[in-house]
């Protein structure tokens, strides 16, 4: 669900409301909560229940009390109580699902010490709050740039004004303690502003962020999962997941939060199967467990003097085995016991059209004009070095009147395109043979006459 400015565009791409997180029906955010109970009328004698959330900047919600009754709804700016202050934020969502929420999170709706709603936000708190947040960004490459100079192993995540513009958060992660004390002077004396530190992890970093995971989706952290729970490399190894850091690390450098979505799938399963270094005792000699696979209840067996070839057992019979094996007793082999594979048929994959190559285009095409450029090449200038002594072939005369013949059919269809006026000079040429006779026999301006010479003077 989102708001209307976010409709398509007519080229296909969202237009988006553009408002950078402050969205006016609150739909566009991360973290947000669908008002199921919002068109339902309370009972008779029910007073509406007088705590709402409100959301700061990056998806921060607190909870606070409508002392004053104020009418509020979703997309609201309010001014709530703060430390020193006061803070400017959005309304996301009122009514009995905030005290659903609160008891999700465990606040007690009941305790006093929830803060106050203070008003709606006047059009100066506004200004003032939005005025602030368009300093952030360069606040936030200055507090950098101060954090290198005291060669710090921190890093400023990101910076958030209060909504009053009199205090300033930073959010750092660090591996290990950061004596920032010096770091916090300087902050106060560049800025001129109260100063605030929060350490948060790498997890709560990416979720502050948001990006995009290696399965194409946003992040689970950054749209829909609040509690971060930990995650060991026992969750891959149950799941048979090669252990490689690059591929199980998400974009905060830990373990992905997924790998814990299906353990306990992979748990249940691995219930009904014995213990992955269990030794199976036979006649042959001891067989080692090499690989199984969980959901289709087999297990690949190998014997210690050949670990070449495995043997797929089910996992009943892996069972009938350990139970003879405890009786001191072995069987005979594996391979009474192994179950015998079917080679699935190789899948010939075509699309629909029956092109089979997907790399056809790929391969440059071969000129069909290559071999008869060369010879032309090679038959020309012998042709015309005969034709230059004196010594062409029949063939090559024939050549010859072939060409004269096609420029003299070239001169025909030229002089039919031409208008009256050239027929009448071709009337004047019949009066006078002698003139037409010379212009008949002229070659060509553009090609030059092949001149023979003959020996005169023979010896």
């Amino acid at each position: 669900m989102a708001c209307q400015s976010c409709s398509t565009s007519d080229g296909g791409a969202p237009k988006g409301c553009k408002n950078n997180g402050t969205c006016g029906t609150d739909s566009c955010n991360k973290l947000t909560v669908f008002d199921w109970l919002a068109n339902m009328s309370l009972p008779n004698g029910e007073t509406a229940f007088d705590c709402v959330e409100v959301r700061f900047k990056n998806g921060r919600k607190e909870f606070f009390r409508n002392t004053e009754k104020l009418t509020l709804g979703i997309g609201d700016v309010v001014a709530t109580e703060a430390s020193p202050g006061h803070d400017v934020g959005i309304v996301t969502l009122t009514g009995e699902l905030v005290k659903i929420q609160m008891k999700k999170k465990g606040v007690n709706h009941s305790s006093p010490d929830i803060p106050k709603v203070y008003r709606k936000a006047s059009q100066k708190d506004i200004d003032i709050w939005s005025s602030a947040r368009d300093k952030e960004a360069a606040m936030q490459v200055k507090a950098r740039e101060l954090a290198i100079l005291h060669k710090l192993e921190m890093k400023i995540s990101d910076v958030e004004y209060q909504g009053d513009g009199s205090k300033v958060i930073f959010y750092y992660t660090a591996s290990d303690r950061v004596d920032f004390r010096l770091l916090i002077k300087d902050y106060s004396r560049v800025f001129n502003t109260r100063i605030e530190m929060k350490q948060v992890g790498l997890r709560q970093e990416a979720s502050r962020l948001g990006g995009i995971g290696s399965c194409g989706r946003e992040l689970c952290c950054s749209t829909w999962l609040t509690d971060f729970r930990s995650v060991n490399t026992s969750a891959a190894r149950y799941q048979q997941l090669s252990l490689n850091p690059q591929k199980l690390a998400g974009q905060c450098g830990k373990l992905k939060c997924c790998l814990n979505y299906e353990l306990d799938t992979y748990l249940d399963a691995l219930k009904g199967f014995p213990d992955f270094e269990t030794k199976l005792k036979t006649e042959k000699g001891d067989a080692i467990c090499q690989k199984q696979d969980i959901f289709k209840g087999l297990m690949w067996f190998a014997y210690t003097e050949n670990f070449a070839n495995w043997h797929v057992l089910n996992i009943e019979q892996v069972k009938e085995i350990i139970a003879e094996n405890k009786q001191n007793k072995k069987v005979s082999s594996l391979e009474d016991f192994a179950i015998e594979t079917i080679a699935e048929p190789e899948k010939d994959f075509n699309n629909a059209m029956g092109q089979e190559s997907l790399t056809r285009f790929d391969q440059p095409k071969k000129s069909k004009n290559k071999n008869r450029n060369k010879n032309k090449n090679r038959v020309l200038p012998e042709l015309q070095e005969r034709q230059r002594i004196g010594e062409a072939k029949p063939n090559g005369a024939k050549l010859n009147q072939n060409q004269d013949q096609n420029q003299n059919k070239g001169q025909g269809q030229n002089q039919n395109k031409k208008g009256h006026g050239q027929g009448q000079k071709h009337n004047q040429n019949r009066a006078n043979p002698e003139a037409s006779g010379e212009r008949s026999e002229a070659k060509p301006a553009d090609k030059k006459p092949i001149i023979i010479k003959k020996n005169e003077n023979k010896e």
